[in-house]
């Protein structure tokens, strides 16, 4: 077991756009999700660190090796009036799961919402992750019940929006 103390977490910086995507594809690879995955190093480069960046990504580092990563934006609740930070990703290398790098992934981000004066943290997870739901619970953290996700991308999006 490692302990916490070794664990540092540091936001990323535009010379680690290489190593996020690669924490991004290996995260898709543990989802089955690699044919997901269309994200580039120059749109990473603009999303994360662009004018009109609404997204930040922290790696969590033990000694000089990346292990860990956290994606996180800004999310508004029209019914609070307040922000609250979402989740979008996050990923531990799996030859350090079990060893305190999620949770203070997890820490972190919340510590950034209270800093922040956000209302709550919010993320999403496969129906079929359990220890990821187990690791979640453990936190803390309640399932939201009553709400389903839904998504519009693709010709979908194409057809119901107007042409560009």
């Amino acid at each position: 077991m490692t302990s916490q103390n070794q664990i540092r977490i540091e936001a990323a910086t535009p010379d680690d756009v290489v190593l996020i995507l690669k924490f991004i594809k290996g995260l898709a690879e543990y989802e089955g999700l690699t044919d997901s995955v269309v994200a580039t190093e120059q749109n990473l480069q603009e999303s994360l660190f662009g004018p009109q960046s609404n997204a930040e990504a922290v790696f969590a580092y033990l000694g000089s090796e990346p292990v860990g990563l956290a994606v996180l934006c800004q999310h508004y609740s029209t019914y609070s009036g307040r922000y609250s930070l979402y989740l979008e990703d996050i990923f531990v290398l799996p030859e350090w799961r079990g060893n305190g790098v999620g949770r203070e992934l997890m820490a972190y981000a919340a510590g950034l919402a209270k800093e922040r004066g956000y209302l709550r943290m919010e993320w999403s997870v496969l129906d079929w992750n359990e220890s990821a739901i187990g690791f979640y619970k453990n936190l803390g953290a309640q399932k939201v019940e009553g709400w389903l996700t839904y998504r519009l991308s693709g010709e979908a999006l194409e057809r119901l929006g107007p042409p560009a």
